[in-house]
C-alpha cells in the first residue's frame, strides 16, 4: 500500500471515530429494575409500563434494559428479590405496589424507586413528603383513606339489607401507621348502624376459615381494603359468590373475576404515567423533584352478572351512579 492511501485511511478511520463514540454514547444502555407484588397483573403492568418508555426513547434491547422481579404468591420472597436488584445496579427500581416499594426501600437509600399503588402515601409513611418527597423514593398512590367511607356507602345502597361489613386485608400489604382505610370504615359503617369487622388473612386456609364463619351470620358483605397475592384475591371473590356476600373494592380489573362493584383508580393507567418518572429520573431528575400524585377519577363499576348470582337486584338510583356496568 502506497504511503499516501495508508495516511488516508489513518485519516478517514480517525474521523470516523468520534462520530461512532457519539453513536454509542446515545445508545448507551440504561438499566431499570421492576418490582411486581399484588395488586397488579405483573406481566400487563409491565408491558404499559414499557410501551409508555418505548414512546419516550427507551426501547428495551437498545438502550433499556429490564430486570424484572415477581414473588408471585410468596410475598416472603419481596425483600430478596430487591436486593437482587439492588446488586445487580439498577439505576431506577419501578414498584408496583406499596409493599414492593417498602421492600426496595429498606434494600438502598440511594437508588431512585418510582412506586404506584401503596393506598394513601401520606398515611402509610411510605414517602417523607408529598410535594417534595424525601429521600430516594417518589410515585402513583392509588387511594385516599376516605375513600373508604364512600366504599361502605355504595355498598349499603347495592344491598340495602346489610348489616354487617368485614375489612379483608392482607397485613403483609397493609402499610397504614395506624388503621388507615379501616378506622374510616369503622366510622362510616357506625353511621349506618352497620357493624364491622377487621378481616387480617395472609394464606389461603385463614381465608377460607374466616369467610366461612363470616358468612355463617345473614346480610354481611365484604370490603376488600388492601392488596393480595392474585391467589388468595380470587381465593376470596370466590368464597364471596359462593356464599352470596356483595364485594367491594378499588381494582375495576376485578369486576370481570366476580367482584360485585368497583370504585377505584386504573392501576395500568397509572402504571404508564408513572413511566414519565422513569424517564426523567434517567435523565437526571432526582425523586425530590418529582411530586407524589394522586389520582382524581374514581369510575364506579357495577357487575350485573355478579349481582344476579348473589341474589341482588341494583336499585337504579345506584345505576345511575355507575361510569361502567358489566351484563
Amino acid at each position: 500500500m502506497r504511503r499516501r492511501e495508508f495516511i488516508g485511511l489513518i485519516g478517514g478511520a480517525a474521523a470516523a471515530w468520534p462520530a461512532a463514540a457519539r453513536a454509542q454514547q446515545r445508545e448507551q444502555v440504561r438499566r431499570i429494575g421492576v418490582l411486581a407484588a399484588g395488586g397488579l397483573n405483573a406481566p400487563i403492568a409491565q408491558a404499559a409500563l414499557l410501551e409508555e418508555l418505548a414512546k419516550l426513547g427507551w426501547v428495551e434491547g437498545r438502550n433499556l434494559q429490564v430486570d424484572s422481579r415477581t414473588p408471585g404468591d410468596d410475598i416472603g420472597r419481596l425483600a430478596t428479590q430487591a436486593e437482587e436488584l439492588v446488586n445487580l445496579r439498577c439505576e431506577v427500581i419501578f414498584a408496583s405496589t406499596g409493599a414492593a416499594a417498602r421492600a426496595a426501600r429498606r434494600q438502598t437509600q440511594t437508588i431512585p424507586i418510582v412506586f404506584v399503588g401503596g393506598g394513601d402515601a401520606a398515611e402509610s409513611n411510605l414517602v417523607g413528603g408529598i410535594a417534595r418527597p424525601t429521600g430516594n423514593i417518589t410515585g402513583f398512590a392509588n387511594n385516599f383513606d376516605s375513600q373508604g367511607g364512600k366504599w361502605v356507602e355504595l355498598l349499603k345502597l347495592a344491598a340495602p339489607r346489610l348489616t354487617r361489613v368485614a375489612s379483608v386485608f392482607d397485613p403483609d400489604f397493609a402499610l397504614q401507621r395506624g388503621g388507615g382505610i379501616r378506622d374510616v370504615i369503622a366510622t362510616a359503617a357506625a353511621q349506618l348502624a352497620l357493624t364491622t369487622i377487621n378481616m387480617p388473612l395472609r394464606d389461603l386456609d385463614e381465608i377460607t376459615h374466616a369467610i366461612n364463619a363470616f358468612a355463617a351470620e345473614p346480610n354481611g358483605g365484604l370490603l376488600i381494603t388492601g392488596a393480595h397475592p392474585e391467589q388468595n384475591l380470587n381465593a376470596i371473590l370466590g368464597l364471596a359468590l359462593q356464599h352470596r356476600l356483595p364485594t367491594m373494592m378499588g381494582a375495576g380489573r376485578l369486576v370481570a373475576e366476580g367482584l360485585l362493584m368497583s370504585n377505584g383508580p386504573d392501576l395500568i393507567e397509572m402504571t404508564r404515567r408513572a413511566s414519565s418518572y422513569v424517564d426523567r429520573i434517567l435523565r437526571g431528575a432526582k425523586p425530590s423533584d418529582l411530586p407524589v400524585q394522586y389520582p382524581t377519577k374514581f369510575p364506579l363499576v357495577i357487575n350485573l352478572k355478579t349481582a344476579k348470582a348473589i341474589g341482588l337486584e341494583i336499585p337504579p338510583t345506584l345505576l345511575a351512579l355507575a361510569d361502567e356496568v358489566a351484563e
